[in-house]
């Protein structure tokens, strides 16, 4: 391994944990949960052997170890996709697949990515998360 691929997986294992504290796992009434009490909601529906949704975790930790105001604005949830493909909120959200992401205020959807993993589409969806959380 030379040491620029050794330098970037390290940094980006670093990451994992930032994004690991500031999501809750999904369980079936949570997101509804937190929307009832006003919060913004940042859904991640994922697997953990999908490689899209691993790159979409890379972005969405660095974007979180870049700027503290979106884990203290925004709810964070992972979906796993394996368990809760056929659950009422993927039903009713209409997730086509796995790597999907989608932002919830109140009764309204204010954004989604499917399979998207550019940063600077997956930062234009947490910047408005982060604008809808502090109006």
């Amino acid at each position: 391994m030379n040491r620029r691929t050794f330098l970037m997986t390290t940094a980006a294992a670093a990451l994992l944990p930032t994004l690991a504290s500031a999501a809750q796992n999904y369980t079936p009434g949570l997101v509804d949960s937190l929307l009832a009490e006003g919060k913004t909601v940042f859904i991640d529906f994922k697997t953990d052997w999908c490689t899209t949704c691993a790159a979409q975790e890379r972005v969405i930790g660095g974007l979180l170890s870049n700027n503290p105001e979106y884990a203290e604005n925004i709810a964070f949830v992972n979906v796993d996709w394996d368990n809760y493909a056929n659950d009422e909120l993927s039903i009713r959200l209409r997730i086509p697949r796995r790597s999907t992401l989608v932002v919830l205020k109140g009764e309204e959807e204010l954004g989604r990515i499917v399979a998207g993993t550019s940063r600077s589409q997956i930062q234009a969806l947490m910047d408005t998360a982060l604008t809808a959380a502090t109006a």
